[in-house]
């Protein structure tokens, strides 16, 4: 049996620029009604990122869903493209590719569902206790 949230917001963005603004947006007006203040930032970041991913690699039209539990709020970035995202490590000049570590450092655990034949969901979990701060015990 799956898990219920307790609230759940989903927006369907098109795959332009201005979409990784729009998901930011409605990851803070979500936190912000709910009073999950103390999220906005990393959860915002990593909107970002998983969004950025759907426009330049997948290329199509992607649903932005933040749900909260008695545990996490769960973000998921559902695309139209079979291919999962691979982490890179890009040189230190490098302009872009670090998205997946900036993912996986600041939320507590994420993954991909699906792929290969259909499409892909990308998902990062964050705590809802304040005082576990992930980040710390990772260094």
């Amino acid at each position: 049996m799956g898990r219920i949230p307790d609230w759940s917001h989903e927006t369907v963005l098109v795959a332009e620029p201005v979409s990784a603004s729009r998901a930011r947006d409605f990851i803070c007006l979500h936190l912000i009604e709910h009073d999950q203040l103390n999220l906005v930032e990393d959860i915002r970041l990593v909107a970002s990122e998983l969004a950025t991913n759907a426009m330049v690699h997948a290329q199509t039209p992607f649903t932005v869903t933040l749900e909260r539990d008695e545990q996490a709020v769960l973000l998921t970035v559902h695309d139209g493209s079979p291919t999962p995202p691979v982490p890179l490590e890009p040189d230190l000049l490098d302009a872009g590719g670090r998205g997946l570590s900036i993912v996986d450092l600041v939320s507590r655990d994420w993954g991909v569902v699906g792929g290969l034949h259909g499409a892909k969901s990308v998902w990062a979990s964050f705590a809802t206790d304040q005082h576990s701060d992930h980040q710390f015990e990772r260094l």
